[in-house]
């Protein structure tokens, strides 16, 4: 019985892992072909098929005649469906962050799956006072003594289990952080830090405002990219944290505008 669960976990993780991959394909081109994704993917077009109608079902893509295209003009995967993606990358991102913590700093930390990892990897550190408006983060570090939570109120998102609006950012406005980190969807030296959603990307503007150092946690796959809610100009930015993967040029960019780029070799 083991050995068949174990089997259904394996098929659940690569079920789940093909679809990141056929909405990140869809997301950055707009359309797919079930040919394409066949021979991209090394799987049968009747898998295909049955992933795009499950997709389509999700409200994640539309169904078109031989394939699919995104459900909008930007589409944004839900967190559950992120945690997987470029997890080591994410881990390596994140231990090179709190190596930028000092003992007792106020950190800020949005919402994201980067900045999830950097508040686990906070707990078995020194104290420090996390600042947050993110509840899987807060449901993370409630129970460690030698942090200190603050969270903000507001509107919870359920794509990225954040709390955004007015609330969240009259509750930033009564703090400072000594240091934040941003979780993006897009970071590029021409548009800045971007997210999907425009409270999210106010939220998230009010963490940069009330921080003396603003670090930027981005895996590769974010970086030259550009979503549709801008959080703020690339000058805003003291650091960015990525992984070797990112862009060379798209880099070298961001460094002329004045960011220190820290890399996560170990990813």
């Amino acid at each position: 019985m083991t050995e068949r669960r174990a089997e259904a976990e394996t098929v659940r993780r690569t079920r789940s892992e093909r679809h990141l991959r056929i909405l990140e394909h869809v997301s950055e081109r707009g359309a797919a072909h079930v040919l394409d994704l066949s021979a991209w993917l090394d799987v049968s077009q009747a898998t295909v098929r049955r992933d795009l109608r499950f997709l389509s079902e999700q409200g994640l893509l539309r169904r078109t005649h031989g394939g699919g295209v995104a459900a909008d003009a930007g589409v944004e995967l839900p967190l559950l469906r992120k945690a997987d993606r470029l997890r080591a990358q994410k881990h390596a991102i994140a231990r090179t962050a709190v190596r930028l913590v000092p003992e007792g700093a106020a950190v800020g930390l949005t919402g994201g799956t980067t900045t999830l990892e950097i508040a686990r990897l906070l707990t078995a550190r020194v104290p420090v006072t996390i600042v947050t408006n993110a509840i899987n983060v807060a449901a993370e570090v409630a129970s460690h003594p030698q942090v200190r939570l603050i969270m903000t109120g507001g509107h919870a998102r359920s794509q990225t289990y954040e709390l955004v609006g007015p609330g969240a950012e009259r509750a930033l406005r009564e703090h400072h952080m000594d240091i934040a980190f941003l979780g993006v969807d897009g970071v590029s030296a021409a548009h800045g830090c971007t997210t999907h959603d425009p409270l999210e990307a106010a939220t998230n503007a009010a963490f940069a405002d009330r921080s003396s150092q603003v670090v930027v946690v981005a895996d590769h796959s974010k970086v030259g990219r550009a979503t549709l809610a801008r959080i703020c100009p690339i000058g805003i930015v003291t650091s960015l944290i990525t992984d070797p993967a990112a862009d060379a040029d798209e880099v070298a960019r961001i460094c002329a505008a004045g960011v220190r780029v820290e890399w996560a070799e170990d990813a």
